[in-house]
């Protein structure tokens, strides 16, 4: 395996991969990534993330990424990635969102970890998750989680509550390192599996 490579993650061939990608700085913080520093340097960055959500059929989110991503993937389109993203069938696990205005969202209400057992045994494309939270370490937890891949940013964010940083209290997971990826930037993109 290269440094470049980021392998096919499938434990079994009849199921779809759930693949969490999440943007996290040197200190942990995972939150509102879009008012952190511009790095000022072009890089593959776009494409990647566009090749991901492109190899995918369904978008799983939390309550939080929902409430980020709705109303500013909504309002865009002309591009591959926000076309696709708007088109593409949404989940959203919550018990309180009761009528998404997102198109082809739909809420998984009760029961997650069955709701998403069914969606990754049905045929179809991966699943990407955007954001690391609850929903993720509970996927982690019932080995739902296929892939994590981390993009850590070259700085300190130095702000955030304890819920803005990547770390949860809970059971220990072991994770093991399948593909790193370094950009221009000084982003590298860290691909990990549960061990």
């Amino acid at each position: 395996m290269t440094p470049l490579d980021f392998p096919t993650t499938v434990k079994d061939d009849t199921m779809r991969k759930i693949v969490n990608s999440t943007y996290i700085s040197l200190d942990g913080v995972i939150e509102n990534p879009q008012n952190w520093p511009s790095l000022g340097v072009e890089d593959d960055s776009g494409a990647i993330q566009t090749k991901l959500l492109l190899s995918c059929d369904a978008v799983l989110m939390g309550r939080r990424t929902y409430d980020g991503f709705a109303p500013a993937w909504a309002a865009r389109s002309g591009d591959p990635y926000s076309d696709h993203i708007n088109a593409m069938t949404k989940y959203v696990v919550s018990s309180t969102l009761r009528d998404p205005g997102w198109n082809n969202t739909t809420v998984i209400g009760d029961d997650p970890v069955a709701e998403i057992t069914r969606l990754k045994e049905r045929p179809g494309k991966d699943i990407v998750q955007y954001g690391f939270g609850r929903l993720s370490y509970t996927m982690l937890e019932h080995g739902l989680l296929d892939e994590i891949r981390l993009w850590v940013h070259p700085f300190f964010v130095r702000a955030g509550r304890p819920a803005d940083l990547l770390f949860e209290e809970g059971t220990p997971a072991r994770l093991e390192l399948v593909g790193a990826r370094p950009l221009a930037s000084g982003i590298v993109i860290l691909s990990y599996r549960p061990a």
